[in-house]
């Protein structure tokens, strides 16, 4: 979109009503007495909007009542590149100069303002908070601090953005979901820089993730789906920063779900009294496709067969999560000989 064949005295006007209806509602007032240029170039890549703006000395602002007129809009985590020229966003009582070749992040859910107090060039990149799943006192803490490239993540961050800001137009949706999972896994470890510092909580942002991730194991565990690669999507992160945020977690996805599963199993055979399933019912129920798989990988970790193991349970034991009977080396050997059974359906869960 561009000004250039716009009456004079409606440019203002027509530029900031596409930057509203391209990014959110927001007011422009030129800052420069004389006739007013803009051009604004939009993409979406997946939830990931990148636009680029350039325009005359422009004042941007989301105000309250902006804010007020459209409740149901999805708040947006923005990061806003300066390409050329500078800019000072304000935003919660803060104020971040913005030098060319800087950045700065803010939140679309409450009011702010750019002032770019002469011709700009500008990088927008717009993912919905709720995607990050970070916490909003973690947003709103990084909000409003400018970022340069020789500091820090910075420097690896500004390159990225501007070369996926010239090339967002060329990539296939395929590509573009990617690269948007990219983004906000970039802005997940931006946040958690800024607001680390300063963070009194023991549980970091990761170790929320951590805990979300494990709940929609837990709840899913029946899904033959059941993947790195599905968590990963179902939370909107690469599969890479899935792995990466559990390194600490002493056990990857992949085994992860293959010991919650075969832990069900086990207390499903051990329960005592009523209708008694057959093994290969169990297994299917809680996610094990293949019952050979199943029974390899249940006595390598248990020392015994599923029948055994069910034959061995008296009529007073108990309801609770079992424990491997076999050594930890015996273990790992299990889950590497299981990590890519043979299968007709579904997905194998490996590393």
């Amino acid at each position: 979109m561009t000004t250039a064949s716009i009456q004079e005295d409606k440019k203002a006007e027509f530029w900031g009503e596409a930057v509203s209806r391209t990014l959110v509602p927001v007011e422009v007032v030129p800052l420069a007495d004389r006739p007013f240029e803009g051009r604004l170039v939009s993409h979406r890549l997946g939830y990931l909007r990148v636009s680029t703006m350039e325009a005359d000395a422009t004042r941007v602002s989301r105000t309250a009542g902006l804010i007020a007129r459209s409740p149901q809009a999805e708040p947006q985590v923005g990061v806003g590149v300066q390409a050329s020229g500078r800019a000072v966003l304000r935003q919660d009582g803060r104020r971040a100069e913005v030098a060319e070749g800087g950045l700065v992040l803010y939140d679309t859910a409450r009011p702010y303002s750019f002032d770019y107090p002469e011709r700009f060039r500008s990088h927008v990149f717009q993912v919905p908070r709720r995607l990050l799943g970070l916490p909003e006192c973690d947003i709103r803490q990084a909000a409003g601090t400018a970022i340069t490239s020789t500091e820090g993540f910075g420097a690896v961050l500004l390159p990225f953005l501007d070369t996926l800001a010239a090339s967002a137009h060329s990539y296939p949706a395929s590509v573009g979901d990617r690269l948007a999972g990219s983004v906000a896994d970039l802005l997940i470890m931006l946040v958690g820089q800024l607001t680390e510092p300063a963070a009194t909580d023991s549980r970091t942002w990761s170790g929320h993730l951590v805990q979300r991730v494990r709940e929609h194991i837990n709840r899913h565990l029946g899904d033959p789906e059941l993947s790195p690669e599905s968590i990963a999507q179902a939370h909107h992160i690469s599969v890479r920063y899935l792995h990466r945020v559990f390194e600490g977690e002493g056990v990857t996805v992949g085994r992860l779900v293959q010991r919650c599963r075969l832990e069900a199993c086990a207390r499903e055979l051990a329960r005592p009294g009523g209708t008694v399933p057959t093994v290969s019912a169990v297994a299917q129920r809680w996610g094990f496709v293949n019952p050979a798989h199943f029974s390899r990988a249940f006595r390598a970790a248990y020392g015994v067969s599923p029948r055994e193991w069910r034959a061995s349970r008296t009529s007073g034991a108990t309801d609770s999560a079992p424990s491997p009977v076999v050594p930890a080396e015996q273990q790992q050997y299990a889950v590497e000989q299981v990590s890519m059974p043979p299968r007709q359906h579904g997905r194998p869960i490996g590393d």
